[in-house]
């Protein structure tokens, strides 16, 4: 989602190095809605479903909210590349999304990289 310039050159550097090791790229982003704003988050967030899941390169895109606190919200997500990442991030809903963030989230959206290290279940 929004990235900060250090964060921007860390998830590139990030994404490199998982695709010249081969493997899918995957995406944790943590969300916490304002206050208030749980239904509306959940409703926005919700929204960005359907249309990311028929991205080209998107693997899975799932979101989880917390049954212990209903502002907290997590994506679940996979990518074939980073570039397919990339291209995710300049969607016109995804952008849509970003420009209400100040208004209806607590904090940031927390994005980590990661590349999974144990055999795949076949």
């Amino acid at each position: 989602m929004a990235l900060s310039t250090k964060e921007r050159a860390d998830t590139e550097n990030d994404g490199r190095e998982a695709q010249m090791a081969g493997a899918k790229l995957t995406v944790v982003a943590k969300i916490k809605a304002k206050p208030g704003m749980e239904a509306r988050v959940k409703e926005e967030l919700l929204a960005l479903v359907a249309p990311t899941r028929k991205e080209s390169g998107c693997l899975n895109y799932d979101l989880h909210q917390a049954l212990d606190d209903r502002s907290l919200f997590v994506f679940y997500e996979n990518w074939v590349s980073k570039k397919d990442l990339d291209e995710h991030l300049q969607m016109p809903y995804l952008q849509a999304f970003l420009g209400k963030v100040d208004e209806i989230l607590a904090q940031p959206v927390e994005i980590t990289l990661w590349e999974m290290i144990s055999p795949e279940v076949k």
